[in-house]
């Protein structure tokens, strides 16, 4: 009982992270082209993370049963724990250098790392590819939750804002430029506004799928049969195979407001990189790259496909710069981000496994 409440509160200390750590994929631009001040920024970004994180449950019942077999791993609280600090610290990390790296990714590179140790190397335990009953995009597994849209996400945000920012430059090249510069002023906050909404549902999920994860592993290894009825709502209902793992509605108010909170600290150094160092916006390349991000998000929560927000708004960042001329982007920057998105997987499973093996070597888990 009390390692269950050690997840949540891990899971909760991730959740604030990921909010001011995420911050800027909602605001940079907004700040970058001074349509908002940052304070305002934050608040706004904050406010619409809250209403995002209660809309929808389908990325965090991907987290919960979509990635890891739990009829073929045991997934503990040992394991979540460690999945999670291995997520933390590369947050931490990157969020220090001011790399806008994924915490989506960061979690699930953990939680598949932590996942393959104590399953003893068995890959099965993982769900690598698993189609739908009806439309190929409806699968599950690593391969069409994670992999194929870590890919496809930031390629249509770049190309959606390329396009989108060339439609604007076609429709408005006899418009004045003072007029121009005043209504997106004002559209911006509109767009900024549905990318912090978007942000909310995708992200905030993540953490609602851990927690179900582990009271689910709770439920099924028993410890909660002789729960007092006052804590009966910690009991999780186990799914049948195939079926989604339910979550119920205080998970979601809770980690909503953690993440709001998050949010509401901002994360200045992340900040500087999307919304300065990149490429010089001005409002109409701010709307343009947050409305692509945000369509391409919404797709992604509607299916399930727990997509990085980070990936996403820099790509479109990217696409919005390229549109003026491609050496408007510096691209020593983006080299940065880039090695920052390939390895956050790859890093935050190898973390999650060493715990996972530390944990078992010293006598604290089943070896």
């Amino acid at each position: 009982m009390t390692l269950v409440l050690i997840v949540i509160v891990v899971a909760l200390l991730f959740e604030y992270i990921n909010g001011f750590h995420d911050t800027a994929n909602a605001i940079a631009t907004v700040v970058a082209t001074k349509v908002l001040t940052p304070r305002q920024a934050v608040w706004m970004a904050a406010s619409t993370n809250l209403l995002g994180a209660m809309w929808g449950t389908a990325v965090a019942q991907t987290i919960a049963t979509g990635l890891i077999d739990v009829h073929l791993v045991a997934v503990t609280s040992e394991v979540l724990i460690c999945a999670l600090l291995g997520a933390i610290v590369w947050n931490l990390l990157t969020w220090w250098f001011g790399l806008p790296s994924s915490s989506s990714h960061a979690l699930i590179g953990g939680l598949c790392g932590a996942a393959l140790a104590a399953a003893h190397n068995n890959w099965h335990a993982i769900i690598w590819s698993l189609p739908g009953k009806s439309h190929w995009y409806m699968g599950k597994g690593l391969l069409w939750k994670v992999i194929v849209p870590m890919i496809s996400s930031p390629v249509f945000g770049f190309f959606l804002a390329f396009l989108l920012m060339v439609l604007l430059f076609v429709l408005l090249r006899n418009a004045r430029p003072s007029r121009v510069g005043r209504f997106f002023r004002h559209a911006q906050i509109m767009s900024a506004g549905s990318m912090g909404l978007m942000h909310g549902t995708n992200d905030a999920q993540k953490t609602m799928g851990i927690i179900a994860l582990a009271l689910l592993g709770a439920t099924q290894a028993g410890q909660f049969d002789q729960l007092p009825a006052c804590l009966g709502f910690l009991r999780a209902t186990i799914p049948l195979p195939g079926q989604h793992v339910e979550i119920p509605l205080w998970i979601k108010v809770v980690c909503a407001l953690t993440m709001a909170s998050g949010t509401a600290v901002g994360g200045w150094r992340v900040i500087k990189t999307l919304g300065h160092k990149m490429v010089k916006l001005q409002p109409i390349n701010g709307f343009a790259a947050e409305t692509s991000s945000a369509l391409v998000i919404f797709m992604a929560t509607h299916l399930g496909i727990p997509v990085s927000t980070t990936h996403t708004i820099s790509a479109a960042i990217m696409g919005v710069g390229s549109a003026k001329r491609f050496s408007a982007i510096r691209w020593t920057v983006v080299e940065q981000i880039l090695w920052a998105w390939v390895l956050t997987i790859p890093v935050t499973a190898g973390a999650a496994y060493i715990l996972v093996r530390l944990l078992q070597a010293a006598g604290w888990m089943n070896g």
